[in-house]
């Protein structure tokens, strides 16, 4: 899975931003239209995350991932041939019906969670690991191959080492869940709810499982969803659209791309750091960080109008994100058990990326109409503290029998 999460980074990620300015000024396309792409694979990828989801809790991602990675390749490279702004957001909704990249990627993240329960954020560290080093390879990769190529070449090109390294090694290598190999969660050879403390004493980690139902009754499920839309909204508002923006400033597109990739490597290196924090603090304070990270990265963006600043906010952004994405690979499964948590969080996307969709388009009007991201910017910051503080204060649910 780290190495299905570190080529995602090539496959219309992190390195969509990078070209958007090349395609718009080529096809005349504003940004708006950019950004009702990225939301058209958000919506995409709500309608089928729960089908996806449930398949992953019967079947696992052995065939999907492989499924989800060909049919990214393929519309990758459908971009590579587009002249018009609907084949554009046509193509990203047709990459987003089986969520390989992008956020709610249930793919690369549900089969992680299924396999470790003790070490669970210490498993989510390692397998963050491959993004920081995707970033740094295809990131920069991507910009020279825009640079030497064309815009349209790169997508191709980009799209045939996505399918190449995926297919294969997750045909060989992935499976559902350790019993399907008559294995227990974290590796252990004793009962998965118990081991041995440091003193020879037997150590009780039992794990409930909500199922999707129970999960649904309870008040913090619904808090959290809030939590997560909020924040997606903030994060969309700005994500998309800071790359493009750096270039208009007159910024050297060969330094924000490595910036970019520097972004994914602080991202990497916040999810490990938090993974290993996790049995330590509790992961809504971490998350809660993770907010006001992103909240002070946003704030810089708007100033940046120097490498530095610019690098400095891209740094900080990773930081945050990072702490994010961690917060959504490991709370639902520490707060409802990963028995269902392919229907859970097939329940929770669909909500989440909708309205986290409308960030992209929405900052994309406000910046073709008035020539300026700041206000859409400043009121992303807004939402990213509010989610902060409610995050804080949202305990772990207790969870009481069903009628």
């Amino acid at each position: 899975m780290a190495s299905a999460s570190a080529v995602s980074m090539a496959m219309a990620s992190l390195n969509f931003g990078l070209f958007i300015k090349p395609m718009g000024d080529e096809l005349g396309i504003g940004r708006s239209t950019f950004g009702w792409a990225f939301t058209a694979r958000q919506v995409t990828t709500s309608a089928t995350s729960p089908i996806v989801g449930s398949l992953l809790d019967r079947f696992g991602a052995r065939l999907i991932l492989p499924i989800s990675a060909a049919v990214t390749g393929g519309a990758m490279i459908g971009l590579g041939y587009t002249d018009h702004a609907w084949q554009l957001v046509l193509t990203l909704a047709l990459m987003g019906v089986v969520g390989m990249s992008g956020p709610g990627a249930l793919v690369t993240s549900v089969p992680v969670m299924k396999w470790f329960v003790r070490n669970r954020g210490r498993a989510v560290s390692f397998m963050s690991l491959g993004i920081p080093i995707g970033a740094i390879i295809f990131v920069p990769l991507t910009q020279i191959f825009i640079d030497s190529w064309g815009w349209r070449e790169a997508w191709i090109g980009l799209a045939i080492i996505g399918v190449a390294v995926i297919v294969p090694l997750a045909l060989i290598f992935v499976r559902r869940q350790p019993e399907d190999l008559g294995l227990n969660p974290d590796g252990v050879s004793a009962s998965p709810q118990t081991s041995k403390g440091r003193d020879g004493r037997t150590v009780v980690h039992e794990e409930v499982s909500w199922t999707s139902r129970e999960a649904r009754g309870s008040a913090v499920f619904w808090r959290l969803v809030a939590i997560f839309s909020v924040s997606a909204l903030g994060v969309g508002v700005l994500g998309v659209h800071r790359i493009p923006e750096f270039m208009d400033r007159g910024l050297d597109a060969r330094l924000v791309s490595y910036a970019t990739a520097f972004d994914a490597v602080c991202a990497g290196a916040s999810t490990f750091t938090m993974g290993m924090l996790v049995n330590r603090l509790p992961a809504r304070y971490l998350g809660a960080i993770g907010f006001i990270l992103l909240a002070t990265a946003s704030v810089l963006t708007i100033y940046a109008n120097s490498i530095f600043v610019m690098a400095l906010s891209m740094a900080i952004f990773g930081l945050g994100i990072g702490g994010t994405m961690f917060l959504q690979n490991f709370l639902w499964a520490d707060y409802f058990g990963r028995t269902h948590l392919g229907r859970i969080q097939g329940i929770v996307n669909p909500i989440t990326l909708t309205i986290g969709g409308i960030g992209a388009p929405l900052a994309g009007y406000v910046r073709d109409s008035t020539g300026s991201y700041d206000s859409i910017w400043w009121a992303g910051v807004v939402l990213m503290v509010i989610g902060a503080v409610a995050l804080a204060v949202t305990r772990p649910p207790v969870r009481r029998p069903m009628p």
